[in-house]
């Protein structure tokens, strides 16, 4: 016999999305069952011959394994398929007129068909093959001692079963592949903005190490140097001023070391500090060469590098976007200091395009700009606002912390 191994439990159709899908192999099932268990044991006991006695235990096993077929259609195929091959080895003990079907009448091959709907909708490739062999095999066998000889009518179960197999397996393979690709898909695109989202923090993180760096190495000079150009040091200033020397190299060291594996084999850190505010100014000016008629108000506020250089970030990776997607638009930038000394605010706001690019200035990009930004204003301990304005422009406004209780 056939061995497969079935799928796990659940109705045939049970993952559709729709609830009447869902019962519609119960409903099915229930109509084939209803009206081919009195039609089977009328047919053979008043067409065929068959006692009543006989033609009911014929019937119940060749048409009630329907409604198992919905929640375990392999192992209702094997009742149905040896309750079958004996309905037809009885009947051949029978005289019943040359113009009936043998060895399966209408009622058994309905029930069949509707079996191989089921089958087909949940097994596998292989399996409907040996279902198939197993009905043309057996077939095959009981044309061979056919009462009236052979016809074109006795091979008509295994052309429907197998035409039957191919189509509804041939449907549920293409759901199958679908289902993956979609899935594939999500996985891929969580998958990748997951990859976009720690490549930014590992570009924040080599940034801030090449901040730190450099001011740890001010640190050492001045420290190591402070013996030759101040006067009159004491002896316990002089090791003072070496014992921070040595202390700054050691954590310098130390923190290299742990941050080296966010850094690519090619790349090498920063000699001078990483941009500022004082640079923001800069960047406008670029993107007004580039096309984008923008005006900056800038702020002249003493902030800490890490603050600045996120800034810096923000409004560079605005201002691309802004001549990525709408090339030509007044942008507005502005950085500014609140009133109590906490916040700093960033802000960059464009109009609509003078008019829609007919393509996309860039094919290549991520399309994870807004991802980077929002990283990197929760790792200063800020908020980012963004989004689309009622004009068709676009507003991105940042708000980072000045003061350790805002970082807190």
């Amino acid at each position: 016999m056939i061995s497969a191994e079935e799928k796990p439990s659940g109705a045939v159709l049970a993952g559709a999305s729709r609830r009447w899908v869902r019962l519609l192999p119960w409903a099915l099932a229930f109509v084939l069952c209803c009206a081919l268990l009195p039609t089977t044991i009328q047919v053979l006991s008043a067409d065929y011959g068959l006692n009543a006695g006989a033609a009911g235990a014929l019937a119940v096993p060749q048409a009630a394994p329907l409604l198992l077929a919905v929640v375990r259609p392999l192992r209702a195929w094997y009742v149905v398929f040896v309750a079958d091959v004996a309905g037809a080895l009885v009947l051949l003990t029978l005289d019943f007129p040359e113009r009936l079907l043998w060895p399966f009448p209408p009622m058994q091959i309905v029930g069949y068909i509707g079996l191989c709907l089921a089958l087909g909708l949940r097994e596998s490739r292989r399996t409907l093959i040996l279902v198939w062999l197993a009905t043309a095999a057996a077939n095959a066998g009981l044309m061979a001692v056919a009462p009236h000889g052979a016809n074109g009518m006795t091979a008509l179960l295994t052309i429907l079963s197998g035409v039957t197999l191919l189509l509804t397996g041939a449907l549920r393979e293409r759901h199958e592949a679908q289902r993956g690709l979609a899935e594939q898909k999500t996985i891929s695109e969580a998958e990748r903005g997951r990859r976009t989202l720690l490549e930014e923090r590992a570009r924040i993180a080599r940034e801030l190490h090449d901040v730190v760096a450099h001011h740890m190495s001010v640190i050492t000079v001045q420290a190591d140097t402070a013996a030759y150009r101040l006067d009159r040091l004491t002896p316990e200033t002089r090791e003072e001023f070496t014992s921070i020397a040595s202390a700054a190299r050691e954590s310098l060291g130390e923190m290299r070391r742990l941050l080296g594996v966010l850094r690519n084999e090619d790349a090498h850190g920063e000699l001078v500090p990483q941009p500022g505010l004082a640079r923001i100014g800069q960047l406008v000016e670029a993107t007004v060469r580039a096309g984008v008629p923008a005006q900056f108000t800038p702020c002249d506020a003493d902030v800490p590098e890490a603050v600045g250089l996120s800034a810096y970030r923000i409004v560079q990776e605005a201002l691309a976007n802004v001549v990525r997607h709408a090339p030509g638009a007044p942008t507005r930038v502005s950085v500014s200091v609140a009133r109590d000394g906490t916040r700093l605010t960033v802000l960059v706001v464009n109009g609509p395009p003078p008019e829609p690019p007919a393509a996309p200035l860039e094919s290549s990009g991520t399309g994870h700009g807004l991802v980077g930004m929002r990283e990197r204003v929760r790792l200063a301990g800020g908020t980012l606002d963004t989004g689309p304005l009622s004009d068709g422009g676009f507003r991105v406004a940042a708000q980072l912390p000045l003061t350790e209780e805002d970082l807190t």
